[in-house]
């Protein structure tokens, strides 16, 4: 079965005919999580075409780690086996019984005093303020 997309995933939006690259820059400032641009003179082919273009924003936040998933959102990507085992190390000690903040979070894990942070990048927040597709780039040691 394919993959149907919702009506909330895609913002249609008039053309714009200026730069590409300020148009991008200005969608990633106001928080989209990205464009699709097209050559102006372009055809309109069925499936993949080089006039097609998809860019996505990156955004950085610094998260407290709030268990073996982060509160923000999942991330389960960006880890290498030093880092896994560096994290575990970190949080074994920090380990409690119940979640560290009063907003519930709707997922099943190994709780943690949130004192250590993590440095995540993810395209886009969904409507709930969760990270869509975040990637792990580092702790915080500040």
């Amino acid at each position: 079965m394919k993959k149907l997309i919702a009506a909330t995933d895609v913002q249609y939006s008039d053309s714009f005919e200026m730069d590409g690259r300020e148009m991008f820059k200005h969608a990633c400032k106001i928080g989209l999580e990205g464009i699709v641009s097209k050559v102006k003179d372009g055809p309109y082919p069925t499936g993949r075409s080089p006039d097609w273009v998809k860019v996505t924003c990156a955004q950085r936040e610094t998260l407290p780690i709030a268990g073996f998933a982060l509160y923000a959102g999942k991330v389960d990507h960006g880890f290498e086996d030093d880092t896994v085992k560096d994290l575990q190390a970190r949080l074994k000690p920090l380990i409690r019984k119940t979640q560290p903040y009063a907003k519930r979070i709707a997922h099943q894990g190994i709780w943690v005093e949130p004192e250590v942070s993590a440095e995540i990048e993810y395209r886009a927040k969904s409507a709930e303020g969760k990270v869509r597709h975040p990637v792990f780039k580092g702790l915080r040691e500040d």
